[in-house]
């Protein structure tokens, strides 16, 4: 992902979320290097999905993963978390970590099918309609197994 992709993702980040990140939000990740990869249509590059993570101290943490609403349902979130385990393993980290809003059960099922679990919670972490709501906080161990290549094509 670079600054010039940010008019697509941004698309894509207000379609999906009553609280998207902003293009602010977006430009500090990319200036820090934050890993951040793009998903796209093979036939014409039409942008299908990010995520941005944080390298840390023997972790990686994902900060932003986002789908398409109109591409839902089709396997792409588990592409790109077949794709952060690569580049997790590759930086060298042990874990992964993700915070999720408590509502959002189909994301918490995703995570939890590709080996997440809960282990905390991050009281009013996330703004929400009638004040804040609270995250769950995932994690994973990062494995051998996270060192195959994933197959999919992400820039």
């Amino acid at each position: 992902m670079t600054v010039s992709d940010l008019d697509a993702v941004l698309a894509i980040e207000q379609q999906a979320y009553p609280y998207p990140w902003t293009r602010g939000n977006f430009i500090d990740s990319l200036a820090v290097a934050h890993p951040a990869w793009l998903l796209r249509a093979p036939a014409d590059g039409a942008l299908w999905a990010y995520y941005v993570a944080m390298a840390g101290v023997e972790e990686m943490h994902l900060l932003n993963i986002t789908v398409a609403p109109s591409q839902q349902g089709r396997g792409l979130a588990r592409a790109l978390l077949d794709h952060l385990d690569r580049q997790a393993w590759v930086a060298g980290a042990q874990q992964l970590w993700l915070e999720v809003r408590e509502s959002n059960v189909r994301a918490r099922q995703v995570y939890e099918r590709h080996g997440f679990v809960a282990v905390g919670r991050r009281k009013a972490y996330y703004p929400a309609a009638q004040g804040r709501e609270d995250a769950v906080v995932m994690c994973r161990p990062v494995t051998a197994e996270d060192a195959q290549e994933d197959g999919h094509v992400l820039d």
